[in-house]
């Protein structure tokens, strides 16, 4: 009786806090038995469900329930949440839009969640110490950036194939003609919608929760919290403040299960405390079942190392902070070993191109690096739209060496910011050998090694093969009157800006 009690008076405490609405498009909910209704759907069953198709790609490492594996279109409501604690998501969190992605394209209703309100907390998951702590105005710039990147992302998902052929054959069969209408022809697509965890954090009161929600939190379950054990055991140790982190998250899902029907959070496997968290919230005082907890692999390259670190730091996601060119490079360079296991888990190809790709790379005359240029035109697409991708491959072409395109300054300031540069008075750059220029930039440490280069057939000027130690920069070097670009080998780039 007493637990009934509790339960229905933290069910109460949820009431005030219904004020967030999903646009009027979106409003249609599902009740907690529409949720549970997940695990009837494998007797009318012979559509393959999102599960499976996330399985097979590598994408699922772990499920709170198997009923999920036979939802049919249209039942789930999935979300995944990003802190907002830089002005852009990263390589880390490309994985998450992938899989928000594949619940749209098999009919689901994607949420991404920003965490306005727990960003300000930061999650202790899989981090050694404490994040540092950002301000109110940094959170709230970021989340904006964050929200407006995503919306970018997936509103521009495209149709999966086996619709398009699905209904090409049925339309065949019955000899009608395809729909030409984009309308048409996405009908089947699940919508998207970004929401901000602050939007019902802000009206919430400490003694509230911790009356309401916090009663329902044994302590010894969260200590025994994977994420948790860690940092306990480390020499820094937890501070309260991200002990609790798990609750917060909890509740989100609680809230949003409640009050818009949103029945499966996912998430990276080292969110996987932090969701059953929110179960567990849902079933103690909602005393109802149908909320379901998803978990992807962590993005590792083969030999354990977190994919998209680098000496220069994370990969962002957004252009402002990472250029198309640069993203579409580092996927590029991606090992042959990682190669096709990404092409899977970051792609939507199909899996019969993707083996088809895979057995070209053991053909003879095969051509180094052909499917990582799939690989990285895929992702580019995807992240940075098809611009983005004209721009990377623009870039790419122009600023290989010994290329025939013609150099512009516009193409050669696009990729400043991910090169090393620096700036020349005019009259230190005209007429000036290139052997003391390569020196003084800083693109090679000695005359005797420019030399060395130049003999080898390895400098370049604005893509052309110097083959001269006497060469002397000339004005119809000097690219559009602004810029040159010193190439030393195929990777070594040097832009000289001309003031």
């Amino acid at each position: 009786m007493a637990a009934a009690a509790m339960a229905a008076s933290s069910r109460a405490f949820l009431r005030p806090h219904r004020r967030l609405l999903l646009p009027h498009a979106h409003r249609r909910r599902l009740s907690a038995t529409a949720a549970a209704s997940v695990s009837s759907a494998a007797a009318t069953g012979a559509r393959r469900g999102v599960v499976d198709v996330l399985r097979e790609r590598g994408l699922v490492e772990a499920t709170t329930s198997e009923a999920l594996a036979s939802a049919r279109p249209g039942e789930l409501k999935v979300y995944c949440g990003f802190d907002p604690t830089a002005e852009s998501l990263h390589l880390g969190n490309l994985l998450g839009l992938v899989a928000l992605s594949w619940f749209r394209r098999c009919g689901h209703t994607a949420v991404a969640l920003v965490g306005g309100a727990t960003g300000r907390v930061g999650d202790p998951s899989g981090k050694s110490a404490e994040r540092p702590e950002l301000d109110v105005a940094a959170v709230a710039a970021n989340s904006d950036a964050i929200k407006s990147l995503v919306a970018q992302i997936l509103g521009r998902v495209p149709e999966p194939a086996y619709q398009s052929q699905s209904k090409t054959a049925a339309l065949e069969q019955n000899g009608q003609s395809l729909p030409n209408s984009a309308a048409d022809s996405s009908e089947k697509m699940g919508s998207f919608v970004i929401l901000d965890n602050y939007d019902w954090w802000k009206d919430i009161t400490l003694l509230d929760f911790l009356k309401e929600v916090g009663r329902f939190a044994r302590v010894g379950t969260m200590i025994a919290k994977e994420s948790v054990k860690k940092r306990l055991a480390s020499e820094d140790g937890m501070s309260y403040t991200e002990f609790t982190y798990q609750l917060l998250q909890g509740y989100d899902f609680l809230y949003m299960f409640k009050n818009m029907g949103v029945n499966v959070q996912i998430g990276g496997s080292d969110q996987w405390g932090n969701i059953t968290a929110g179960t567990e919230l849902i079933r103690k005082i909602l005393q109802v079942e149908g909320a379901h907890g998803l978990t992807f692999p962590l993005l590792l390259k083969s030999d354990g190392t977190k994919f998209g670190k680098t000496e220069d730091g994370a990969i962002w996601l957004s252009s402002k902070m990472l250029s198309p060119y640069k993203f579409y490079q580092y996927f590029f360079a991606v090992p042959d070993v990682d190669v096709i296991r990404f092409m899977k888990i970051l792609t939507f190809l199909s899996l019969d191109e993707i083996q088809e790709l895979e057995e070209s790379m053991k053909k003879p005359g095969y051509v180094p690096n052909t499917v990582q240029k799939r690989l990285a035109e895929e992702v580019t697409r995807f992240v940075h739209g098809e611009e983005g991708l004209v721009e990377a491959l623009k870039a790419t072409e122009a600023l290989r060496p010994g290329a025939q395109t013609q150099l512009d300054s516009q193409t050669i300031e696009g990729i400043a910011d991910d090169v090393p540069s620096c700036s020349l008075a005019y009259d230190q750059v005209l007429k000036s050998p290139l052997v003391d220029l390569a020196v003084s930039t800083g693109l090679l440490a000695s005359k005797s090694a420019v030399k060395r280069l130049i003999k080898q057939g390895g400098l370049y000027l604005n893509n052309g093969r110097i083959d001269s130690e006497d060469k002397l920069v000339e004005e119809d070097d000097i690219v559009d009157g602004k810029v040159l670009l010193l190439s030393a080998g195929k990777k070594n780039k040097m832009v000289v800006r001309i003031s």
